[in-house]
C-alpha cells in the first residue's frame, strides 16, 4: 500500500504468501499512526468505544407469533443500547417473518437500536416476496430496522466461498445487499472472517471490494476482523480449515484494514469475543480504535469453542485499555456518543 502517508491508499491484489508479508511491528505502528491523522480521526487518538450489545435469538410460537420482544424488553432494562438479530434461513420462513421480528423488538424496546439480519437473510426474504431489495429493505426500516451486521460476508472471494460457504450468498450478492441498504439509509459494517482456507490474495480481494462500495455509498461505519474459531467448527473437524489464523496474521489485517480504508472508514473494531484481552490490547497499538459491545448473551463464538464472549462490563473495558495510555468513551451503533446522542463520535472529541 503506497503512499499511505501521503493519503493516497494504492492497494492491488499480488500474490504474496503470508510468511512474505512485511514485518507486524512496523506495519502496525504505521497503522496507528496513520488512526491519528487528519480531519475527523484526529478525535480517535486516545479514545476506544464500547456499546451494550444483547444478541437475540427469534422465534414462532402458537399462530405464528414471534416471540422475541420478552428479551428485547429485557435487554433494554438492564440497559443495552443494541439488539442484534441474525440467524438462519428456514424453509417456513417468508420474507415478512422478518419484518415481524423487527416490529416485534422496536414495540417491546422502543428506545432500542435493531441492528438485524445479515445480507443472506436480507437477500432470501426479498426474492420469496418477489420484491427488489431496496423496497424490502425500505420496509424494514418502516418496522423499526436501523443497522445491519456485516456477518454473512465470511471472506469476499467467490473461489473460496464456493468451499467456505456454498450455500451462501456470492460476493456480489452481498455487496448489492449492503448498496441498497445504504441507499434506504440504513448503515452497516464489513466484516471479514479470516485463518480457515483463504489465504492473501482473498483478504485483498475483500478489502478492495468493500473499500470501492465505500467510497460510493459512504455507508459502512466500521471494519470488524474476525479470526476463524476452530475448535468446534464443523469444517475444521472435518480436516478442510486451518487451526485459525496466526497472532501475527490477525494483527496484519487489522493494520493493514486501517490503512487500506483510510479517509473511507474510520472505524476499526477488534472482536475481543475471539481474542481476548492480551491480544485486544496489542491490537489497540495497531490501528484499532473500537472494541465493540459488551455483549450479555453471545452465543456464537463459543459454540464454535471461543473461552471468551460474555459479560465484560465498563470496568473490564478500563481495566484493558488503561495501561495504553487510552480513554474509554461509549458510543452508539451508530458512532454518536452516548451521553451525546446527537453528537458525531469523532468530531465531540475534537
Amino acid at each position: 500500500v503506497p503512499h499511505a502517508d501521503d493519503g493516497v491508499c494504492e492497494c492491488h491484489v499480488d500474490g504474496g504468501k503470508g510468511q512474505e508479508a512485511a514485518e507486524p511491528h512496523p506495519l502496525g505502528h504505521g497503522a496507528r499512526h496513520n488512526r491519528g491523522r487528519g480531519g475527523r480521526e484526529h478525535g480517535l487518538e486516545q479514545e476506544v468505544g464500547p456499546v451494550g450489545v444483547v444478541p437475540i435469538s427469534v422465534r414462532r410460537g402458537e399462530a405464528g407469533r414471534v416471540g422475541a420482544d420478552p428479551e428485547a424488553r429485557e435487554a433494554e432494562e438492564l440497559g443495552a443500547t443494541e439488539v442484534t438479530l441474525q440467524g438462519g434461513i428456514h424453509p417456513d420462513f417468508d420474507g415478512d417473518y422478518y419484518i415481524d421480528v423487527t416490529h416485534a423488538v422496536r414495540s417491546a424496546a422502543p428506545s432500542i437500536h435493531v441492528h438485524g439480519f445479515t445480507a443472506l437473510e436480507i437477500t432470501e426474504g426479498a426474492k420469496r416476496l418477489g420484491e427488489d431489495l431496496v423496497t424490502y429493505l425500505g420496509r424494514l426500516k418502516e418496522a423499526g430496522l436501523s443497522s445491519l451486521p456485516g456477518t454473512a460476508a465470511e471472506i469476499l472471494d467467490d473461489t473460496v466461498r464456493a468451499e467456505l460457504c456454498p450455500d451462501k450468498i456470492t460476493t456480489a450478492e452481498w455487496l448489492d445487499c449492503h448498496a441498497a441498504a445504504h441507499e434506504v439509509g440504513l448503515g452497516s459494517n464489513v466484516t471479514m472472517m479470516f485463518g480457515s482456507i483463504e489465504h492473501p490474495r482473498s483478504w485483498a480481494k475483500h478489502f478492495i471490494v468493500t473499500r470501492d462500495l465505500q467510497a460510493v455509498t459512504g455507508g459502512f461505519t466500521e471494519f470488524v476482523g474476525l479470526p476463524f474459531v476452530h475448535m468446534a467448527s464443523p469444517i475444521y473437524l472435518q480436516h478442510k480449515a486451518r487451526r485459525g489464523p496466526t497472532f501475527r496474521e490477525t494483527l496484519l489485517i487489522h493494520a493493514v484494514a486501517r490503512i487500506v480504508y483510510r479517509g473511507l472508514i474510520d472505524n476499526i473494531q477488534l472482536s475481543w469475543v475471539k481474542l481476548g484481552e492480551h491480544a485486544s490490547r496489542q491490537l489497540l497499538n495497531a490501528g484499532c480504535n473500537d472494541l465493540g459491545g459488551t455483549l450479555m448473551d453471545e452465543n456464537i463464538s463459543r459454540a464454535a469453542g471461543a473461552s471468551h464472549g460474555q459479560g465484560m462490563t465498563a470496568d473490564d473495558f478500563s481495566h484493558l485499555v488503561e495501561p495504553l495510555g487510552r480513554r474509554l468513551a461509549q458510543r452508539t451503533t451508530s458512532y454518536g456518543r452516548a451521553d451525546q446522542p446527537n453528537a458525531i463520535f469523532e468530531e465531540s472529541l475534537s
